[in-house]
């Protein structure tokens, strides 16, 4: 069966959000947003798609590492200022892509950030 990465991405300016986009700081909806990816991945095992779940730490942790003319750069952070982060992934088993996607469309910060499906190659 084909494996898809699911690449979620989430504003840089904050972590998960309330419907309206507001950033989440009451401890009960952060228990409320907890219990949503708790459900999401039950269900992905529950489907026999899930394969592997991680996320990653922030930005600020990051280090960017080039070569351009035989010289390695290294610089801190990200590249690019962008308003969105890859904050972590699932890897799935899924059919087709159309599966791939209805599951990405169910992955909880979709509602506040996005999810990026990429084929896995081999």
């Amino acid at each position: 069966m084909p494996q898809y990465l699911l690449l979620m991405y989430q504003p840089a300016d904050g972590g998960p959000r309330q419907a309206d986009g507001s950033v989440i700081t009451d401890p009960e909806d952060f228990k409320a947003e907890h219990e949503r990816w708790m459900r999401y991945e039950q269900d992905l095992k529950d489907a026999g798609l899930y394969v592997d779940n991680r996320g990653l730490a922030g930005a600020e942790a990051a280090t960017t590492v080039r070569v351009r003319d035989e010289e390695t750069q290294i610089t801190d952070g990200p590249f690019a200022e962008t308003k969105e982060l890859l904050a972590g992934y699932f890897l799935i088993d899924a059919p087709d892509l159309d599966t791939a996607l209805e599951y990405a469309a169910k992955v909880p910060s979709a509602r506040y950030g996005s999810v990026e499906v990429r084929p896995i190659w081999g």
